[in-house]
């Protein structure tokens, strides 16, 4: 079960269901280009890392699926969202 489901932007702000702001996706996003993307590892131990400190659980093969996913879109702020969103895990 995912954590984050049926989001929605208002005047670009996460509304009460999202779990992340723009600003902490954002210093994700540049913790990942830093550096040229790093390699798929060490982008999915990020992922992991993210969502674990926010208290998510999150699958290390999925994330490093997940990782894969966000470099091959030159990791677009929509797919980083996206693949969040599927990693996070309630526990």
């Amino acid at each position: 079960m995912t954590a984050m489901t049926n989001k929605t932007m208002t005047n670009g702000k996460m509304n009460d269901k999202d779990r992340f702001t723009m600003t902490e996706l954002a210093a994700l996003r540049n913790d990942l280009l830093q550096g040229g993307m790093i390699d798929s590892y060490e982008a999915a131990e990020l992922l992991q890392v993210f969502l674990m400190g926010r208290g998510y659980g999150v699958s290390p093969k999925a994330a490093l699926d997940a990782a894969g996913r966000v470099e091959m879109a030159g990791c677009a702020m929509p797919v980083l969202v996206h693949e969040l969103e599927n990693l996070a895990m309630v526990m």
